[in-house]
């Protein structure tokens, strides 16, 4: 029987980094990567066929449900059988489009917490024990953890391109108001310049009252 194997897409993703880190930093980089983006944008399939981000973000959880069981059944079990899924097939039926995409992610959250604590309460020797998967032969739980820690890294990365791709920042006019600033600054300045020379009196009390707004405001 073939070794274990872990693809080398997710290989390259993970790199040196250690499993265990990656897999602890994933949702934060995950919610910081969907921060600022309507559930409409959320929804959004970059191509046809394609996923969209929220679709990405339930995968991610179920996976990380599947994940858990896996864990167990070979930390407890003698080489079980591990079946395979197929991924578009939960991403299509299990209701995906009736959730938020805050409410999958807090899924994830969850479950990478739960797993991670397993993970790090059991014995070394645990690590090495091993199950069959139906697709690719003998895995470990560590050759697992490993697969799936690069699996998160090539999935951060894919919503970020669908975010840079679809939703670049500054695209709703950033930069158009931006260049429209300085061309007002100095149509404010010539009155400024002119008033203290005539009225005295009524530039002191104005330049107190801001102050006054400020104070309240702290």
């Amino acid at each position: 029987m073939a070794g274990p194997v872990i693809p080398e897409r997710y290989r390259q993703a993970l790199g040196a980094d250690d499993p265990l880190k990656a897999m602890f930093e994933a949702p934060q980089r995950l919610r910081r990567l969907v921060k600022g983006l309507t559930e409409k944008q959320l929804a959004k399939s970059p191509a046809p066929g394609k996923w969209s981000i929220r679709q990405i973000v339930a995968h991610l959880a179920d996976g990380e449900v599947i994940l858990g069981s896996r864990y167990r059944f070979i930390a407890a079990h003698d080489r079980p059988a591990i079946p395979g899924y197929d991924q578009d097939l939960f991403v299509e039926r299990l209701g995906v489009e009736n959730a938020t995409t805050e409410e999958l992610l807090a899924d994830f959250e969850m479950a990478r917490a739960v797993n991670l604590g397993l993970l790090v309460r059991l014995p070394d020797a645990a690590l090495d024990r091993v199950g069959v998967h139906s697709e690719r032969g003998e895995e470990s739980i560590w050759t697992i953890v490993t697969h799936y820690a690069g699996h998160d890294r090539v999935h951060l990365e894919q919503i970020e391109t669908i975010r840079t791709g679809l939703f670049p920042p500054g695209r709703k006019g950033g930069k158009k108001a931006a260049k429209k600033a300085p061309a007002r600054k100095p149509a404010a300045a010539t009155p400024v310049k002119k008033a203290p020379a005539k009225t005295k009196a009524v530039a002191k009390p104005a330049k107190k009252a801001p102050a006054k707004k400020a104070a309240k405001r702290k």
